[in-house]
Protein backbone atom coordinates (compact mmCIF):
# COMPACT_ATOMS: atom_id res chain seq x y z
CA UNK A 1 0.00 0.00 0.00
CA UNK A 2 1.53 3.00 -0.72
CA UNK A 3 -0.85 5.62 0.69
CA UNK A 4 -1.29 6.58 4.04
CA UNK A 5 -5.23 5.88 4.99
CA UNK A 6 -8.22 3.12 4.50
CA UNK A 7 -10.23 6.43 3.81
CA UNK A 8 -7.78 8.02 1.07
CA UNK A 9 -7.49 6.83 -2.39
CA UNK A 10 -4.16 6.96 -3.96
CA UNK A 11 -3.45 9.80 -5.96
CA UNK A 12 -5.15 9.58 -9.43
CA UNK A 13 -2.96 10.43 -12.70
CA UNK A 14 -5.22 13.04 -14.59
CA UNK A 15 -4.72 14.80 -17.45
CA UNK A 16 -6.63 18.16 -16.81
CA UNK A 17 -5.78 19.27 -20.66
CA UNK A 18 -8.54 16.50 -21.66
CA UNK A 19 -12.10 17.62 -21.84
CA UNK A 20 -13.15 14.47 -20.37
CA UNK A 21 -10.92 12.69 -17.89
CA UNK A 22 -10.18 9.14 -17.85
CA UNK A 23 -10.71 8.96 -14.57
CA UNK A 24 -14.42 10.17 -15.45
CA UNK A 25 -15.11 6.93 -17.88
CA UNK A 26 -12.87 4.66 -16.00
CA UNK A 27 -11.98 4.83 -12.30
CA UNK A 28 -14.92 7.02 -10.60
CA UNK A 29 -17.42 3.69 -10.80
CA UNK A 30 -14.43 1.39 -8.28
CA UNK A 31 -14.42 4.96 -5.93
CA UNK A 32 -17.76 5.02 -4.01
CA UNK A 33 -17.53 7.83 -2.74
CA UNK A 34 -15.54 10.82 -3.73
CA UNK A 35 -15.84 13.89 -1.06
CA UNK A 36 -12.65 15.67 -2.08
CA UNK A 37 -9.81 16.60 -4.97
CA UNK A 38 -6.30 17.99 -3.95
CA UNK A 39 -3.88 19.17 -6.01
CA UNK A 40 -0.59 21.06 -5.16
CA UNK A 41 1.75 23.20 -6.95
CA UNK A 42 0.58 22.42 -10.30
CA UNK A 43 -1.35 25.89 -11.61
CA UNK A 44 1.71 27.76 -11.56
CA UNK A 45 4.24 25.14 -13.25
CA UNK A 46 1.70 24.66 -15.94
CA UNK A 47 -0.38 26.80 -18.60
CA UNK A 48 -3.44 28.53 -17.67
CA UNK A 49 -5.18 26.01 -19.51
CA UNK A 50 -4.73 23.26 -16.87
CA UNK A 51 -5.86 25.64 -14.61
CA UNK A 52 -9.04 26.03 -16.41
CA UNK A 53 -9.17 22.05 -17.44
CA UNK A 54 -8.67 21.15 -13.44
CA UNK A 55 -11.36 23.59 -12.11
CA UNK A 56 -13.84 21.93 -15.10
CA UNK A 57 -13.11 18.55 -14.17
CA UNK A 58 -13.51 19.01 -10.28
CA UNK A 59 -16.93 20.73 -11.27
CA UNK A 60 -18.18 18.02 -12.71
CA UNK A 61 -17.07 15.39 -10.19
CA UNK A 62 -17.60 16.58 -6.98
CA UNK A 63 -20.83 17.02 -5.23
CA UNK A 64 -22.33 19.77 -3.35
CA UNK A 65 -20.83 20.10 -0.03
CA UNK A 66 -17.45 18.24 -1.66
CA UNK A 67 -13.99 20.50 -1.37
CA UNK A 68 -11.28 20.76 -3.75
CA UNK A 69 -8.10 21.94 -2.31
CA UNK A 70 -5.17 23.78 -3.51
CA UNK A 71 -1.99 24.76 -2.60
CA UNK A 72 0.60 27.18 -4.19
CA UNK A 73 1.77 30.71 -4.46
CA UNK A 74 -0.25 33.22 -5.55
CA UNK A 75 -0.59 36.61 -6.19
CA UNK A 76 -3.44 38.69 -4.42
CA UNK A 77 -5.13 41.40 -6.50
CA UNK A 78 -2.62 41.07 -8.43
CA UNK A 79 0.61 41.56 -6.53
CA UNK A 80 2.59 38.85 -5.10
CA UNK A 81 2.61 38.70 -1.74
CA UNK A 82 6.46 38.49 -1.20
CA UNK A 83 9.34 39.33 -2.85
CA UNK A 84 10.52 35.68 -3.25
CA UNK A 85 7.26 34.77 -5.32
CA UNK A 86 7.75 37.34 -7.44
CA UNK A 87 11.01 36.10 -7.98
CA UNK A 88 9.77 32.64 -8.31
CA UNK A 89 7.60 34.46 -10.77
CA UNK A 90 10.24 35.16 -13.06
CA UNK A 91 11.81 32.32 -12.91
CA UNK A 92 8.91 30.39 -13.96
CA UNK A 93 8.15 32.64 -17.18
CA UNK A 94 11.90 32.49 -18.03
CA UNK A 95 11.12 28.41 -18.59
CA UNK A 96 8.10 28.45 -20.03
CA UNK A 97 6.04 32.49 -20.71
CA UNK A 98 2.72 30.44 -20.27
CA UNK A 99 3.86 29.67 -16.80
CA UNK A 100 3.57 31.72 -13.94
CA UNK A 101 2.48 32.18 -10.02
CA UNK A 102 -1.71 32.83 -11.10
CA UNK A 103 -3.91 35.64 -9.49
CA UNK A 104 -5.98 34.24 -6.55
CA UNK A 105 -8.84 36.09 -7.71
CA UNK A 106 -8.68 35.21 -11.46
CA UNK A 107 -8.79 31.41 -9.84
CA UNK A 108 -11.85 32.06 -7.76
CA UNK A 109 -13.68 33.36 -10.96
CA UNK A 110 -13.29 30.73 -13.03
CA UNK A 111 -13.95 28.56 -9.85
CA UNK A 112 -17.14 30.04 -9.50
CA UNK A 113 -17.93 29.24 -13.09
CA UNK A 114 -18.42 25.91 -12.16
CA UNK A 115 -19.61 25.61 -8.89
CA UNK A 116 -16.88 25.61 -6.81
CA UNK A 117 -17.09 28.74 -4.12
CA UNK A 118 -14.39 29.84 -2.26
CA UNK A 119 -14.42 28.64 1.33
CA UNK A 120 -11.38 29.81 2.86
CA UNK A 121 -7.56 31.06 2.58
CA UNK A 122 -4.64 29.63 4.67
CA UNK A 123 -1.48 31.26 5.05
CA UNK A 124 1.16 28.35 4.63
CA UNK A 125 5.19 28.16 4.88
CA UNK A 126 6.98 29.45 2.19
CA UNK A 127 4.40 32.26 1.12
CA UNK A 128 2.28 29.52 -0.62
CA UNK A 129 -1.59 29.63 0.43
CA UNK A 130 -3.99 26.63 1.11
CA UNK A 131 -7.15 27.74 -1.40
CA UNK A 132 -10.55 25.69 -0.32
CA UNK A 133 -13.53 25.55 -2.73
CA UNK A 134 -16.65 23.83 -2.10
CA UNK A 135 -19.07 22.35 -4.64
CA UNK A 136 -22.16 23.98 -4.27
Amino acid sequence: KDYPSDNLHQPLDIDVSQPVWKVETEILSEIPDIVAMVNINMIHISPWSTCLGLIAGAGRILSSGDILYLYGPYKQGNKHTALSNADFDSYLREQNPEWGVRNLEDVVEVASNHNLILEKTYQMPANNLSVVFKHT
